[in-house]
């Protein structure tokens, strides 16, 4: 026989009404009451107030003023998740052993991983953003309409490297070498950041936040024939999806940083007259607080940095980098020096035509002329070429004060001779010494332009071993200037990529520690010497006087509307490039079905 549940006994039992089992059953509502109650509170003071206990006893250790991290035991892993809440900014100010206030800032975890010496990625941690792919995959989806001349889907290929370059005439190795387009770095960086070793899915341990929107790509789509709303739409709604998110609070913005590979000219509109050139991403409130690389960026604005054009050269391994520096070294080089471009007649400032007229009366310069579509000039191994067979490379103005050139040649273990600060000296300063004649030449553009250099002259009077001292300092420069192949790492060698994220971090983190200082890391500063606060040593609080005032110094609106306009210049002469290489391309074609 089965026996029946006591419930139902029990039910039975106090249904007959008897005043024994009427207490008995009091008895036992009281006491299941009870019960629940004693394990109500048990579960909040010992669970969640032991979890809260333990937060508030790291969060208010006492800090120094002047050290301001934290020790803690346990730091996550590599790439972390982020089951650890986030810590509410701003909380109430704590006291440190001297009895001081000090204020809990929201960024304090990320400082203290730096105090653990045992992780390697303590202070490194970089959170990226997880955009809607309208903002970065759909645009390769559509990569025939990032340029109106140039068909994009081929060069986004290869993780953004482009297509191999076939070593036919022995001019590169036969790999890492790809038929990049110079302004491929949005795709090329955000692929080397997905390889970052210290990713994290904690923004509150993050040294820094990347934002893999491809500015440079969404620009190219719309310069041309379309209305500054639709050039200034995905601009601002990326800023509105930003400051919509937690880790916008931490800091404003200002620990994050995105890329674009164009010059800063193309986000940098002044008005809103159609008439006007690009979009204005870097001129909005909340990108201000943001840090854009771009591979140009303003002397008079602090909240873009410049980044190394790419070159063709993308290495696997470490070996690579290794057998291409011994081999510039070793070569023979039979030109003093050498110029690949073309005259610039319609800027009556350009000092082009004379570099060229130079070269031409030389016997000992290369010339590569570029103008009406030389078909040597879009050639990849025949830039290469000349830059290894000479040793000395002039680098002048291109349409805007940079030129991808300069780091082809340097790849090529060519000293660069500069005519301007703008085209190196004050825009890659993350990656170049800032003692310029380590590796360079620098001649002012007024001496070639009221024609008192001669070129060649003063080249001679470089000394034999001095120009292998540079040599050797151009070539040791060569990891540090090229993006490694995304789809690998480096081992022991620090490529462009790895030095721009360090120098973010860096940046972030001085803010940090100046912020819980209650101080700022320059004195009186002004955002139109920017050029100049990079210039400056380490423990440098202000700026004064510079010997490259005058090429700066003109009024700021006047220099605005020279690079704007020659920003529109070098999309009118890719244009002309592309055009005059489709035209040999179909030649070619052409012949080839004759035949």
């Amino acid at each position: 026989m089965r026996r029946r549940p006591v419930a139902l006994v029990t039910s039975e039992a106090m249904e007959k009404g008897s005043p024994k089992n009427q207490q008995t059953r009091l008895c036992l509502l009281a006491s299941l009451s009870a019960f629940f109650w004693i394990l109500l509170l048990y579960f909040h003071f010992v669970v969640l107030g032991g979890s809260t206990a333990v937060e508030q006893l790291v969060i208010s250790e006492p800090v120094k003023l002047e050290s301001p991290f934290v020790n803690v035991d346990s730091i996550p892993a590599r790439v972390t998740d982020a089951r650890i809440e986030k810590e509410k900014p701003p909380v109430e100010p704590v006291r440190n052993t001297a009895g001081e206030r000090v204020v809990n800032y929201p960024f304090m975890r990320a400082l203290r991983t730096v105090e653990n010496k045992s992780d390697p990625c303590g202070g490194r941690y970089i959170y990226v953003h997880n955009l809607p792919p309208r903002f970065n995959e759909n645009m390769l989806r559509e990569c025939k309409s990032l340029s109106l001349w140039t068909n994009m889907c081929k060069f986004t290929s290869n993780e953004g490297l482009g297509p191999p370059l076939e070593n036919v005439e022995g001019v590169f190795e036969n790999t890492g070498w790809y038929a990049t387009n110079q302004f491929a770095v949005d795709v090329i960086f955000n692929n080397r950041m997905k390889q970052y070793e210290c990713l994290t899915n904690d923004s509150s341990i993050a040294a820094a936040i990347f934002v893999p929107f491809y500015a440079g790509f969404d620009i190219a789509r719309y310069l041309w024939g379309y209305d500054i709303s639709r050039r200034d739409a995905a601009s601002l709604d990326l800023v509105d999806w930003l400051m919509k998110r937690p880790e916008w609070g931490i800091m404003g913005g200002k620990d994050h940083f995105l890329v674009a590979g164009r010059i800063t000219w193309d986000f940098r509109r002044l008005t809103d007259e159609e008439s006007d050139w690009g979009n204005k991403l870097l001129f909005l409130p909340a990108a201000r607080n943001m840090s854009m690389l771009v591979v140009e960026s303003s002397p008079w604005n602090a909240n873009d940095f410049g980044i190394p054009y790419p070159t063709y050269f993308h290495p696997a391994k470490d070996e690579e980098v290794f057998v291409w520096q011994n081999r510039m070294r070793n070569l023979e080089r039979k030109w003093l020096f050498s110029f690949a471009g073309a005259p610039r007649p319609g800027n009556p400032k350009s000092i082009r035509g004379q570099i060229i007229d130079q070269c031409k009366n030389s016997k000992v310069c290369k010339l590569l002329e570029c103008d009406f579509g030389e078909s040597k000039c879009h050639s990849p191994s025949s830039i290469m070429q000349m830059f290894q067979s000479s040793l000395f490379c002039l680098q002048p103005q291109g349409d805007s004060y940079t030129r991808r050139s300069a780091f082809d040649s340097m790849l090529a273990g060519c000293i660069p001779v500069f005519f301007h600060p703008g085209s190196a000296y004050t825009q890659y300063t993350w990656h170049l010494p800032k003692n310029y004649t380590t590796y360079s030449v620098f001649i002012p553009e007024d001496d070639i332009r009221k024609r008192n250099v001669s070129i060649e002259e003063r080249l001679n009077q470089i000394s034999p071993e001095q120009v292998r001292i540079m040599r050797e300092a151009v070539i040791n420069l060569i990891p540090r200037l090229i993006y490694a192949d995304p789809r690998s790492k480096l081992e022991t060698l620090q490529d462009a990529f790895d030095v721009a994220v360090q120098a973010v971090i860096d940046k972030v983190t001085r803010l940090r520690r100046n912020i819980i200082k209650g101080r700022t890391e320059y004195d009186n500063f002004v955002e139109e010497n920017s050029w100049k606060y990079d210039l400056l040593d380490e423990g440098q609080r202000e700026v004064g006087a510079h010997e490259w005032d005058p090429f700066f110094s003109k009024p700021k609106d006047e220099q605005r509307d020279q690079s704007a306009e020659a920003a529109k210049n070098s999309w009118k002469n890719e244009q002309r490039d592309r055009s005059a290489e489709a035209a040999k391309n179909s030649w070619k074609t052409e012949q080839r079905d004759k035949s």
